[in-house]
């Protein structure tokens, strides 16, 4: 099923798809932090976007 990006907001920021280059784009610029990190993290510690950031903070 396609991503529907009329129907943002609510669980759709709290979790992350790298499967969408515009959300990856996104929280890259949100968490000040490059694609492979993002990658990194999420791979880690999975798409929920609390658990990401905290990975990043450590």
């Amino acid at each position: 099923m396609a991503d529907d990006k009329t129907q943002v907001g609510g669980q759709d920021r709290k979790r992350i798809s790298l499967s969408e280059d515009y959300e990856v784009r996104d929280w890259m610029e949100s968490f000040g932090v490059s694609k492979e990190k993002l990658v990194e993290a999420v791979k880690a510690v999975g798409d929920r976007a609390d658990d990401v950031r905290d990975y990043l903070k450590r």
